[in-house]
């Protein structure tokens, strides 16, 4: 027969232990919820950005959708970033006394109190506490719980919340309506210099070549070789009825063969004016006039081109800076609180006894694994 169980030293030591590790800590952990935790009220207020909508005129030639772009999805990540850093402590700050609220109870509340003396860095990090983020990015909602001691500055907080992300949206659509028309300007600007420059050197090609219009030169000297053309044609006609009517002997059949000659003489000599032009002067033949010529008015076109997109684009940047393009909206005005719903005292209890059970038990196994390894 197997002898009765008796309690053994290491019996009553896990005993001990967990009279003193578990027990006990959530006792002082009740007593502190119960007794010493002040209650907090909860504020909460939701917002998203909104892009405006509308079109303008330059929307019809799809101007507008080039230039402007852009999307609220990062300016709602901007804000969720701003909503955990230091500058919106500070503004708050500057108008709610968060010292003065939040550390009336530190002498007897501690853990959920900021010191009297605490400094930028702290303030901070109690912000984590009192401020609960939610941010849904597909929807790009963003939604703020506040805790406070009092439900009037629960909401007071919350306000300023919505009020210094609504000044925070104004100030990226200032600088960003700015950036627009700061680099349309710039785009205007150049797209005038190469007006400028191309036109230039239009004008000097003229000037170097003592010819207005290089095409209208070009025809002209064609007309000529086109008449010289339909004038050989004729005469080659009165010629042959010469010779059907008289004999070769004729004088004018000597003198009409002459004008055939000069004729074609003339021609050729044209032709070959047409195709070197008069080199004398200008010191180029007309292929590569031609050449040069179509590459100074190709770059015109294209810098008038340029010109007028950039002005179209420069109408847009002021017109979209004439009205506000993002807004914050909000969804859920702040809140009064009716009761206080902070702490939750019995949820922070079990969350409590759960990790001291947890870790009491890791203890004890780690115990009887060295024990039963010797």
């Amino acid at each position: 027969m197997a002898e009765a169980a008796q309690m053994k030293p290491r019996h009553w030591g896990l005993l001990l232990s967990f009279l003193a590790l578990v027990l006990l800590p959530i006792l002082l952990s009740g007593w502190y919820l119960w007794m010493r935790a002040d209650d907090q009220y909860a504020s909460t207020v939701g917002f998203t950005v909104r892009k405006e909508g509308g079109s303008s005129a330059a929307d019809i030639f799809g101007i507008a959708s080039q230039i402007t772009g852009g999307s609220t999805q990062s300016d709602t990540d901007i804000l969720f970033e701003y909503l955990q850093n230091q500058n919106i402590v500070e503004a708050i700050d500057t108008e709610i006394d968060l010292v003065a609220h939040y550390a009336q109870n530190h002498a007897h509340n501690p853990l959920f109190s900021l010191p009297e003396d605490a400094n930028l860095e702290e303030k901070v990090a109690f912000w984590s506490k009192i401020a609960r983020i939610a941010y849904d990015r597909a929807a790009g909602l963003i939604e703020v719980q506040i805790l406070a001691f009092d439900a009037d500055t629960a909401q007071a907080i919350a306000q300023s919340v919505l009020r210094n992300c609504q000044e925070l949206i104004n100030k990226l659509n200032a600088t960003a309506r700015q950036d627009k028309i700061k680099y349309a300007q710039e785009d205007l600007t150049l797209a005038v210099e190469r007006l400028r420059k191309s036109r230039e050197d239009l004008i000097l090609f003229r000037t170097k070549n003592k010819i207005v219009d290089l095409e209208a030169d070009l025809q002209g000297r064609l007309g000529v070789v086109n008449t010289l053309q339909q004038q050989l044609a004729e005469a080659l006609v009165e010629a042959d009825l010469l010779a059907i009517n008289t004999s070769g002997s004729d004088p004018r059949v000597v003198q009409s063969t002459n004008l055939i000659n000069v004729i074609r003489a003339r021609i050729e000599a044209e032709k070959a004016n047409v195709i070197s032009g008069n080199t004398d002067v200008i010191g180029d033949d007309y292929p590569t006039l031609l050449a040069e010529y179509e590459g100074l008015v190709v770059n015109r076109e294209y810098a008038e081109q340029s010109y007028r997109a950039a002005l179209a684009a420069l109408d847009v940047a002021r017109a979209d800076a004439s009205r506000q393009s993002s807004y914050l909206a909000a969804h859920l005005e702040p809140t009064f609180p009716q009761s206080a719903q902070y702490p939750q005292r019995l949820t922070l209890l079990g969350l409590v006894a759960l990790f001291i059970t947890m870790g009491w038990t890791i203890l004890v196994l780690i115990y009887y694994s060295i024990r039963d390894s010797r």
